[in-house]
């Protein structure tokens, strides 16, 4: 009961520093991570905030796997509908904490660019850690390699990729250019994922100390 609830712990922990890693990126203003790239366009032409379309868009993600599950679909799927609405609260906050950070310099946004992505991707290491349960985006993809027994790695691609091209979409639809998706979005795709199994590597001494062992 101890160890789930440090899991439990470490996992929300996770979560906040990953919308933390979130909002640096964001607040970089050279696009943002590809699972929030749809989120970020639609904040930008709409009234409701990041995080009130990180919420939507979880959702949208849950029901999606509640069609491709069918009968598969546990109740524990729906825990994600929580994590969602914490990790979207999340996102908010740490947005407004760091209302302040308006970088101008070209060199100033890579540096916050990437402080972002390292922050982020400890975020994932520790909620991979606490290994509880999942965010809609990684759940989605996982449901799609069991009904399709397609690889996780390359179905994650894919699924960056397409969030990517249908928020490059949405902005030209509703504003006729470019926004919210630049450089920012590619540089996040490319160093998430690849600095959190740097973590995992490095760090996995943690896990006994946390949890302790069998």
């Amino acid at each position: 009961m101890l160890e789930k609830a440090k899991r439990y712990l470490v996992f929300l922990v996770g979560l906040f520093i990953s919308s933390l890693g979130v909002s640096l990126i964001t607040k970089a203003d050279l696009g943002t991570s590809p699972i929030s790239a749809i989120p970020y366009v639609l904040s930008l032409h709409f009234p409701l905030t990041l995080g009130q379309f990180t919420i939507a868009f979880s959702l949208f993600l849950i029901i999606l796997q509640l069609l491709m599950l069918r009968r598969r679909f546990k109740p524990e799927h729906l825990l994600q509908i929580p994590i969602s609405v914490a990790f979207g609260a999340f996102i908010d906050l740490t947005m407004a904490l760091l209302d302040f950070l308006a970088p101008q310099s070209y060199p100033a946004k890579v540096g916050f660019l990437l402080i972002g992505c390292v922050v982020l991707d400890f975020g994932v290491f520790l909620e991979v850690l606490g290994d509880v349960a999942m965010l809609p985006g990684e759940s989605f993809v996982r449901a799609v390699v069991n009904i399709w027994e397609t690889d996780f790695g390359t179905t994650k691609i894919c699924f960056d990729v397409s969030m990517t091209v249908i928020a490059v979409v949405a902005s030209f639809v509703l504003a006729g250019l470019l926004t919210g998706v630049r450089e920012g979005t590619l540089i996040a795709a490319l160093l998430v994922g690849f600095m959190a199994r740097i973590f995992a590597s490095r760090l996995a001494f943690l896990e006994p100390i946390l949890f302790g062992s069998d």
